[in-house]
């Protein structure tokens, strides 16, 4: 119906969207074919992820509950629309602890563009501080300040039991034992990346085969990165890093954000992240780490199918799609489904709840019952909401 209409008036009623500056029905730009065993609609804009088609679970029913960024984002991270509730990431790695001594259990890597919010999308809350994630980036090296710069290492050591002995005073002082606790763990743990990162971005040992694989070397700048970022995401997950968030790379355009622009802006954003997240999933999948590996592709909203202005589009919370792959998920499913402009969700409706108690049930976690005690109330990630989607299971 989109290209039926495109360039007509909206047939159907328009909600309030965040700039009310609302145009036409506009169709897309790009053609949808059929890939794969199971005939998954994917758009031309990603031809590298097309083939990974029959590995992919499809949400079409997507549903949020705010059209603003900021808010959004944190309803995306946290299951809350304000700032200061634990990160999804936070809520995993206190679920599942850590598998990797010497590296963070919860690490973003940070593309150029962290999501509107900011770090409060990646944050503890009211969980220990040592559950936030950790920023790294596409550069060498990814963490700043991890290289020693005491001349030898037994006085850094010294340092660091000095350190130790202060804290243990502070907390017997009668000094919040989470902070301290946090802060000695956070010492003791950069002491031992000082010695896992250079080995974690060490890339020589990876053939030029699978480099170019991730587009590593690309004369695309934005695909260069990413693809950086999920081969280091590969080599996360190898050394037991248990929650992996990517962000955007910077392409020289918003981050999917077309609010004008949209097929440069679109085309741009596809061509930094199609090759390289194929990749990762193909990689994951012939080293036999993509089956105990969830990978979940996703935004805080959708867009709308009318134009903002001429060639943009506006905010949509009323449906849009994600995929996730691995983990148990049941690869070349489709579920939910909007009307026929991809307005409004209308079958098998999913909001966001839904969405974590899905991911928490795929990595062994029930969200019922996954609490901390916080303000006299066992509080969760999905709070009192969210049910698992059992169709896409295996």
């Amino acid at each position: 119906l989109l290209a039926r209409y495109d360039g007509k008036p909206f047939p159907a009623k328009m909600e309030p969207t965040q700039f009310d500056n609302n145009g036409m029905t506009l169709a897309s730009p790009w053609k949808f074919r059929r890939h794969g065993e199971s005939g998954i609609e994917i758009s031309e804009l990603f031809p590298h992820l097309a083939k990974e088609a029959d590995r992919l679970a499809v949400i079409r029913s997507m549903t949020a509950d705010f059209s603003e960024h900021t808010n959004a984002n944190y309803f995306l991270h946290t299951g809350i629309g304000i700032q200061g509730r634990p990160s999804m990431g936070a809520w995993f790695t206190y679920g599942l602890g850590s598998e990797c001594d010497d590296l963070p259990g919860f690490v973003v890597l940070n593309g150029g563009l962290i999501p509107p919010g900011g770090l409060d999308c990646f944050g503890a809350g009211f969980l220990p501080a040592s559950y936030q994630g950790s920023l790294f980036s596409a550069q060498d090296p990814p963490v700043a300040n991890v290289a020693r710069r005491e001349p030898a290492e037994e006085l850094q050591a010294n340092q660091l039991e000095l350190v130790r002995r202060f804290d243990r005073r502070l907390s017997e002082d009668g000094a919040n034992v989470d902070a301290v606790e946090s802060a000695v763990a956070n010492w003791e743990l950069a002491f031992r990346m000082q010695t896992a990162i250079p080995d974690l971005v060490r890339l020589d040992d990876e053939t030029a085969k699978t480099l170019e694989s991730y587009g590593i070397g690309s004369s695309f700048r934005g695909t260069d990165r990413f693809g950086r970022l999920c081969l280091l995401a590969r080599r996360l997950v190898e050394r037991g890093v248990r929650f992996i968030e990517l962000t955007c790379p910077h392409v020289g355009h918003d981050r999917w954000d077309q609010h004008s622009n949209l097929k440069q802006g679109h085309e741009a954003n596809a061509r930094a992240v199609d090759q390289p997240i194929a990749a990762l999933l193909a990689d994951l999948a012939q080293r036999g780490l993509l089956e105990e590996t969830l990978v979940v592709w996703s935004g805080e909203f959708g867009r709308t199918p009318f134009a903002q202005g001429r060639n943009g589009r506006d905010h949509n919370p009323f449906g849009f799609s994600l995929w996730m792959a691995g983990g148990g998920v049941r690869g070349g499913t489709v579920y939910g489904a909007t009307d026929e402009f991809g307005y409004k969700a209308i079958e098998n409706r999913v909001d966001i709840h839904d969405m974590h108690a899905t991911m928490l049930h795929l990595v062994g976690l029930d969200h019922r019952r996954l609490t901390f005690r916080f303000g006299g109330r066992d509080m969760r990630l999905t709070d009192v909401h969210g049910k698992v989607i059992k169709e896409i299971l295996q």
